[in-house]
C-alpha cells in the first residue's frame, strides 16, 4: 500500500508543499537583504557580526542540515555519516565553521526530540565552539534559536557553553589593497512563505511531516521544485549584481550555486566544452551523472550572468546522503561535496574553485573540477 501511495501522491503533495512553504518576492528579498547588510555593517551586533577575515583564515560553510529525530521523514538521517566525517576533518584542519541556518528541523519535530537524537553532531560542532571557531546563523526552520526564551538554555546545554545565534555575518577580507565583503545569511529573508509565516510552519508540521514519514520519501532531489529554487537564486543574484565589492553566500534553496551559476549549469557548460575538445572520457562521465540525476540544479545553462558574486551552499540532506558546502581557504572559494562509500568511507570532492580576487572582477573566470 505504501508503494502504491508513493507513486500516486508523492509528486502532487510535494508540489503542494512547495506552494505553501516558499513564495519569494524580489522586492521583499532585496529590501530584507539590504536592511540586514546595512545593520551588520553599521556595527549592530544584535543582527550579526562584522569580522575581519585574515587571508590565512580557513572557513567551511554548511547549511540546511534539517536535523530531525531519525524517523522515516528525517531528511538528515542519510547524510549524518558524511556530516560527521566532514566536521572531524575540518576541526582537525583548524577551520572556522559557519552553520548557515536550518541546521535543526523545528517545523516538523519538537525541539527536545531533535536535541535528543543529534548528540553526536552537537558534540562535534561543540569542538569548534571550544576553539572560538563556531558561528551559528538561524534560518526559517530553526528560527527558534532567535525568538524563544528557552533557546539560550538549550544552546548552552547541547554545546556546553553559551552561544549567540545571528541572522548574518560579514567577512571583511583584504585582497590586493582592496577589501571584499562576503555576506553570509540563510537566504529566507523576503520569502513570504518562510520569513516568519505561521501557516507554512503549521502546514509542514501537521500535513507534510506525517505524510513524508509514512511514505518515507526525501524531496531533496533534482526532480522537484527546481524552477522555484532557480527563481529565488536569481533574485539573490540580482541583488548582489547591484552591490560593489561584495559577494553573497546563502543556503535555503538546497541548490548548489557557484559564481552565480548552479552546479548543473556549470556541468552543462563543461559538457559542451568537452564535446568540442573531443574529450570522450569526460563527456561520458558527465553524461552519466546527468542521467543518474546526481547533480542538483536548473534544467539548462543560463549564460547571461556577468558578475560572479552569488553562491549557495546547497544542503546537508540530499536523498543520496551527499552533502555540499562552501570553503574559503588560501585565497580561494570552493564548492565542495562529501560522499560516502561503504568501503572507503566519506570522501571530499572539489566541484568548483575560484580565487577570491576574481569576485572583485568582471567577467567570471573560474577553474572548474572534473
Amino acid at each position: 500500500m505504501r508503494l502504491f501511495l508513493q507513486k500516486l501522491l508523492t509528486e502532487r503533495v510535494i508540489k503542494l508543499a512547495n506552494k505553501y512553504t516558499s513564495r519569494p518576492d524580489q522586492k521583499h528579498v532585496h529590501e530584507a537583504l539590504t536592511s540586514l547588510f546595512e545593520h551588520i555593517n553599521s556595527g549592530k551586533e544584535k543582527h550579526g557580526l562584522l569580522l575581519d577575515f585574515a587571508p590565512s583564515s580557513k572557513l567551511i560553510i554548511f547549511s540546511d542540515q534539517h536535523k530531525g529525530n531519525r524517523n522515516p521523514g528525517d531528511d538528515f538521517a542519510l547524510s549524518e555519516k558524511n556530516y560527521l566525517a566532514a566536521l572531524q576533518h575540518y576541526n582537525n584542519q583548524q577551520f572556522l565553521f559557519c552553520s548557515l541556518g536550518d541546521s535543526e528541523e523545528f517545523w516538523k519535530y519538537p525541539v527536545l526530540s531533535v536535541l535528543r537524537h543529534n548528540k553526536a553532531t552537537f558534540e562535534l560542532e561543540a569542538n569548534f565552539l571550544k576553539r572560538g571557531a563556531f558561528f551559528k546563523i538561524f534560518g526559517n526552520h530553526d528560527l527558534y534559536w532567535d525568538n524563544d526564551p528557552l533557546a539560550a538554555y538549550h544552546l548552552e546545554k547541547v554545546y556546553g557553553k553559551k552561544l549567540k545565534v545571528y541572522e548574518g555575518i560579514i567577512l571583511r577580507i583584504p585582497i590586493d589593497n582592496r577589501k571584499l565583503d562576503v555576506f553570509l545569511t540563510h537566504g529566507h529573508q523576503g520569502d513570504l512563505q518562510s520569513d516568519g509565516n505561521w501557516f507554512s510552519k503549521w502546514f509542514v508540521s501537521n500535513v507534510w511531516a506525517p505524510f513524508q514519514a509514512y511514505l518515507r520519501i526525501n524531496p531533496n532531489t533534482p526532480a522537484f521544485d527546481n524552477q522555484l529554487k532557480s527563481t529565488h537564486n536569481a533574485m539573490m543574484y540580482n541583488w548582489t549584481a547591484l552591490q560593489s565589492g561584495m559577494a553573497l553566500v546563502t543556503g535555503h534553496t538546497h541548490q548548489p550555486v557557484f559564481n552565480s551559476l548552479t552546479h548543473l549549469e556549470r556541468t552543462y557548460i563543461r559538457l559542451e566544452e568537452a564535446r568540442k575538445n573531443g574529450q570522450l572520457e569526460i563527456v561520458q562521465k558527465l553524461e552519466s551523472e546527468l542521467i543518474a540525476g546526481k547533480i542538483s540544479g536548473d534544467t539548462s545553462p543560463r549564460l547571461e550572468y556577468s558578475k560572479n558574486t552569488y553562491f549557495n551552499t546547497g544542503c546537508c540532506c540530499f536523498n543520496d546522503g551527499d552533502i555540499t558546502g562552501i570553503e574559503i581557504e588560501d585565497g580561494k572559494i570552493r564548492l565542495i561535496k562529501w560522499k560516502f562509500h561503504p568501503v572507503t568511507g566519506s570522501k571530499r570532492f572539489v566541484l568548483e574553485e575560484s580565487p577570491l580576487a576574481s569576485l572583485l572582477e568582471i567577467p567570471v573566470n573560474s577553474t572548474t573540477k572534473i
